[in-house]
């Protein structure tokens, strides 16, 4: 069994800096993509960003482009998601995920199918 633990969420203000860690326990994490999705109050749970199985492969949505680095070390099992620039509207629970494969094509939730307890970010104005 696959466990995903998130940590690094908190309360920045606009315009700071934090980053994101998931630690992996359990499958060969050097095998399979990872990705980063986050929930805002009141809405869907979305795509933020993705790296494939061996980092050869990155990809963030718009929203998040030029501010947010998604990055991993197979040797340690953990993938990070460094966040600057942060906003107000970035303000979520943010999610780490393991992909079914080595890498993804539809940035969809339905690709993943390990997820961690998530960690809460909070962006003041």
């Amino acid at each position: 069994q696959v466990q995903l633990v998130e940590s690094g969420g908190g309360l920045v203000q606009a315009g700071g800096s934090l980053r994101l860690s998931c630690a992996a326990s359990g499958r060969a994490f050097s095998s399979y993509a990872m990705g980063w999705f986050r929930q805002a109050p009141g809405k869907e749970r979305e795509f933020v960003s993705d790296i494939s199985y061996s980092g050869d492969s990155i990809y963030y949505v718009d929203f998040v482009k030029g501010r947010f680095t998604i990055s991993r070390d197979n040797a340690k099992l953990t993938v990070f998601l460094q966040m600057n620039s942060l906003k107000p509207e970035d303000t979520a629970v943010y999610y780490c995920a393991q992909a079914r494969g080595p890498y993804t094509s539809q940035k969809t939730e339905h690709e993943y199918d390990y997820w961690g307890q998530g960690t809460q970010v909070t962006v003041s104005s």
